[in-house]
């Protein structure tokens, strides 16, 4: 069966039940400190309005309140920030389940409103019918734009399904998730490169995996590219390293026959995590050093192959970028990425947050909005969410 979006149908009259991933960062005075998927939601607000959707009610988590009521993790600055977007009046309910919806969902005037925390219920994250049966009473169609949630089998994106058995509905920023991820995935242009990084090779295995099968090269750098140069008895000083991931390593490179893994040829380390720099312009690392980022030689040889690239998928980042001392190798990774003809996309949550922070994102083909949710769509080319919005749920 295949997956129907919301610019497929008519919403005209209608009330609409959508499904966002209001999931943002707050400071500790509970204002939004990256608005990002606040934003990409927009373009799906817009159409229901413009397209004469009688009511809008949206709903989302944040945080992980764990089925407990904490006003820190409320979504005010969401609806806030959404009135001033939309210029309209977003109305906050009390609670998702609030007994007083359904009556102001009678008032003419009412047309936005949005639900308060979903996970301020534990049914939320149990996926109970009952409590999805409840969320389903507030619409006529049901649209799932939460692309960052759709990996869970929770109440609003998997059971909700249910109640909706043909009028369930992807949105516009779904629509461009999937899009993205299927072309890259399953008809991506040759050279096609693979950059993987992070902290665990274990963490990664099964994307990995599954990327040998199609790359022509896979770059790997971050914390992983410690235990592949272990496992070939190269000495990696105190870099972060389990003895799993080794072993993982060692698996991974013995299945290697053509030769596709790039490794790190020089390093940018220190003595502590995230101490003085101590560039090291050889493969081994001393034992007194770890290493954070990589290095001149290996920027140089990644950054030639990725010019070469028709498409490009990044998964994490080279290093820890978050101190500017080792942000290098990532900034420049994204560099070559930007400034190559390639198709570009990146998903994942750090790798994400890394372009974001090199101030070349809109040179990016595809900017991922889930975490997770990428990582395990590259994994198993299917989300829950996704699957119960195709075939529904029993």
């Amino acid at each position: 069966m295949a997956l129907k979006f919301i610019d497929e149908v008519d919403v005209n009259g209608k009330k609409v039940l959508a499904r966002f991933d209001f999931n943002v960062p707050l400071d500790d005075n509970q204002n939004i400190t990256d608005t990002s998927r606040v934003d990409l939601a927009v373009p799906t607000i817009k159409y229901l309005i413009e397209n004469g959707a009688s009511k809008i009610v949206m709903m989302s988590h944040l945080g992980r309140p764990k089925g407990e009521v904490k006003p820190e993790f409320s979504l005010e600055p969401v609806a806030k920030y959404l009135a001033q977007q939309l210029g309209k009046e977003v109305i906050l309910s009390h609670s998702a389940i609030d007994n007083g919806i359904k009556n102001l969902l009678h008032l003419s005037e009412t047309k936005i409103v949005l639900l308060e925390n979903l996970r301020f219920h534990k049914e939320e994250t149990d996926n109970e019918m009952d409590f999805a049966s409840k969320l389903s009473e507030y619409g006529d169609i049901y649209v799932n734009d939460a692309f960052g949630a759709a990996h869970r089998k929770h109440a609003s994106v998997y059971g909700i399904n249910k109640f909706y058995k043909s009028n369930a509905y992807g949105g516009l920023l779904l629509k461009a998730e999937i899009s993205a991820l299927t072309k890259v995935l399953e008809t991506p242009e040759k050279p096609f490169i693979g950059i993987v990084g992070g902290a665990k090779v274990s963490d990664k295995i099964k994307t990995i995996e599954k990327l040998m099968v199609s790359v022509d090269k896979l770059l790997i750098g971050g914390a992983m590219a410690y235990p592949f140069l272990k496992s070939k008895g190269v000495e990696v000083g105190k870099s972060l390293c389990s003895d799993e991931d080794v072993a993982l390593a060692k698996t991974i490179l013995s299945k290697d026959s053509g030769k596709k893994i790039e490794l790190p040829e020089d390093h940018n380390c220190s003595d502590t995590f995230g101490g003085e720099s101590t560039p090291v312009g050889e493969l081994e690392i001393p034992n007194v050093l770890m290493g954070l980022d990589i290095g001149e030689k290996t920027i140089a040889k990644y950054s030639e192959i990725i010019s070469s690239a028709k498409t490009v998928l990044w998964n994490g980042p080279m290093g820890l970028f978050e101190n500017e001392v080792y942000a290098t190798g990532t900034f420049a990774i994204a560099k070559a990425c930007a400034e190559s003809s390639a198709y570009t996309l990146v998903g994942g949550g750090d790798s994400v947050s890394a372009v974001k922070k090199s101030g070349l994102a809109e040179k990016f083909s595809h900017i991922s909005s889930g975490g997770g949710a990428s990582l395990e769509f590259i994994e198993k080319g299917e989300l829950p969410g996704i699957q119960a919005l195709k075939f529904g749920v029993n």
